[in-house]
């Protein structure tokens, strides 16, 4: 039995939409991440319960650092995008949590920017805060662990491919991480993989137009950006060389995807699960011989008014196709894909 409901909400469920295309949903995904995290830096004395965790968030982590802040009697202080909603806003008023808002912005480059000055401005007035730093420090990699072994026992990792929105890199690189390190564990899917052989486990990372994440910071979305997935300031927890393949996809395309995941398979989520269903559903198509699990990092509600509430634009899926592109330089709306082939960041530099 569960001691607290973020142990359950951070439980995710595993849904086989056909033969060769699994869906990881979450209720919130980075429950996941945030609870393994202060557990990890209470058993190491780094804080103490009564502390005040402090983090930038455009939505999902916000929700995540307040339940394990509940969780473990501790208080949490959260800078936040202007993507956080009202439903949000109440919900971490009633569970405590102090929220600052940034102004109305559609510039996701300004709007990271002021976030992380005003974290600073914090921490000066309060030294004794704990920053958790989602973006940069790798404490975050370490929830994932029993959702990998959880993905290795129902999928096996023989020809895996995972596909998710890339954001901090704490949730798909760290699902990457895990399962190929996973050498030599019996599958179902490879019962006969030798014993010390890596795991076949690749992996397709989703980016939204403007992140300079994977180098894609010349570009722009007319449409609002989508929040969590991509970054205008350098991430210190993205481990570029876990990455095989890379999806740009815009906001109109990742709307059509997401309304088709619910139309299809009655599966309600957001916005960023909506471009992830989309490239699962192209890598799948370029390689039959895989199975394609792909992350829904949250629910759909706070996208009602403004993705499914215009569900008649929704373009069919089957009609959606990404241009192949050989660099950054040919990136262009609505969709790219380019393969990334598991380099460092240090390409990107060069």
């Amino acid at each position: 039995m569960d001691q607290h409901i973020a142990e359950a909400i951070g439980r995710p469920d595993l849904i086989r939409l056909d033969d060769r295309l699994v869906c990881l949903r979450f209720e919130t995904m980075k429950v996941v991440s945030a609870l393994a995290a202060v557990r990890r830096l209470l058993d190491t004395g780094a804080v103490r319960r009564g502390d005040t965790l402090l983090d930038s968030s455009s939505g999902i982590y916000a929700y995540a650092l307040a339940l394990a802040c509940h969780r473990h009697g501790m208080h949490c202080h959260i800078v936040g995008s202007t993507t956080v909603d009202g439903t949000l806003r109440t919900q971490l008023a009633v569970l405590g949590a102090t929220l600052e808002q940034m102004e109305p912005c559609d510039d996701l480059k300004l709007d990271q920017k002021r976030r992380v000055e005003r974290i600073h401005e914090i921490l000066a007035a309060h030294p004794e805060y704990h920053w958790m730093r989602q973006y940069h420090d790798d404490i975050h990699y370490l929830g994932y662990r029993a959702i990998a072994d959880r993905v290795r026992e129902e999928t096996g990792t023989d020809r895996l491919t995972v596909v998710g929105g890339v954001g901090s890199g704490a949730s798909t690189g760290a699902l990457a991480r895990y399962l190929r390190d996973a050498e030599g564990v019996a599958s179902p899917g490879a019962p006969g993989r030798p014993a010390g052989a890596p795991a076949d486990v690749e992996l397709v990372g989703v980016q939204p137009y403007g992140s300079l994440t994977f180098g894609a910071q010349h570009t722009s979305d007319p449409e609002i950006i989508i929040a969590g997935i991509g970054s205008s300031i350098p991430f210190g927890n993205v481990s570029h060389e876990l990455y095989d393949t890379l999806h740009w996809i815009s906001f109109d395309t990742a709307l059509s995807g997401a309304v088709d995941l619910l139309r299809r398979h009655a599966v309600f989520a957001g916005l960023s699960t909506g471009a992830a269903y989309l490239a699962a559903r192209h890598e799948r198509e370029r390689a039959p011989g895989r199975t394609v699990l792909f992350v829904a990092a949250d629910t759909g509600h706070r996208y009602t008014d403004t993705v499914y509430a215009r569900h008649r634009e929704a373009a069919p899926v089957d009609r959606l196709r990404p241009q192949d592109v050989d660099d950054q330089s040919q990136l262009a709306l609505p969709w790219s894909r380019m393969a990334w082939n598991r380099t460092p960041a240090a390409a990107l530099r060069a």
